[in-house]
């Protein structure tokens, strides 16, 4: 009885904020907060959505305050930005305005589906890790959209970083994660990569901090709408990223 009322407690304490970094997202804006609103409010948990668009020209921030009025303020936080100023930026941004004492990371591209959000939620209340993680590579995870040779660059980056870095995390680039939220205040600010990368650091940060990481086997959907802004530029930094944190970790 003591055990079901304090957990019942930790439900009425624990906020999520779901941080939604956007640039051109307007076709798929409407799609993941729907979704989001249906798992989450079925699932009974307390949670907020900031979106933080880096001035898209599309028209995602026009898009954003109609959804804004349809779900209300209370869930729908709008914290734009004049232009892109890089992942890891966007994520203290949202925080600075996150009520939450939990922050999820996820892509706003339909990549990330939000039905998994429960799972994280179940996993990290069960054993209290102070991160969970979204897997395509164990446990049933897996990527739908890819051709095969994408799939094989994914596959050999990931074998090559765990082969030099060994992350005790079986995913390093991926993007769909739940921290507790002075964990990442704390692991920001402790790195120095920017863009794509920046997810690879944080988890190595966190193994160098000695923070606990729990995983969730996810699907990750190529994006629907609109072109992946994974380019040339973005594999010639991951390779420099990778070379570094091998002599900095």
């Amino acid at each position: 009885m003591a055990a079901a009322t304090v957990d019942s407690e930790i439900t009425k304490i624990d906020k999520y904020s779901i941080l939604l970094p956007t640039y051109n997202e307007r076709e798929n804006l409407p799609i993941i907060i729907w979704l989001i609103m249906k798992y989450l409010d079925n699932s009974g948990y307390d949670y907020e959505v900031i979106i933080i668009d880096d001035g898209s020209p599309d028209g995602t921030l026009e898009v954003a305050k109609q959804l804004q009025k349809l779900y209300g303020t209370s869930k729908i936080v709008l914290r734009p930005r004049e232009k892109k100023l890089g992942l890891g930026t966007a994520y203290v941004h949202g925080i600075q305005h996150a009520t939450g004492n939990f922050i999820i990371i996820m892509d706003a591209d339909l990549s990330h589906h939000p039905k998994f959000i429960p799972k994280f939620i179940e996993l990290q209340r069960k054993h209290d890790f102070d991160l969970i993680s979204g897997t395509r590579y164990k446990g049933g995870g897996g990527v739908h959209g890819w051709d095969f040779k994408r799939k094989l660059i994914s596959r050999g980056a990931n074998f090559i970083t765990q082969l030099l870095l060994r992350p005790g995390a079986s995913d390093l680039t991926g993007s769909f994660r739940l921290y507790k939220k002075d964990v990442l205040l704390k692991l920001i600010d402790s790195c120095v990569s920017k863009g794509y990368v920046f997810q690879m650091e944080m988890i190595l940060r966190a193994r160098q901090l000695d923070y606990s990481i729990g995983e969730v086997p996810i699907t990750f959907v190529d994006r629907v709408y609109g072109e992946s802004k994974l380019g040339g530029s973005e594999i010639v930094q991951f390779a420099k990223a990778l070379l570094y944190l091998f002599a900095t970790t």
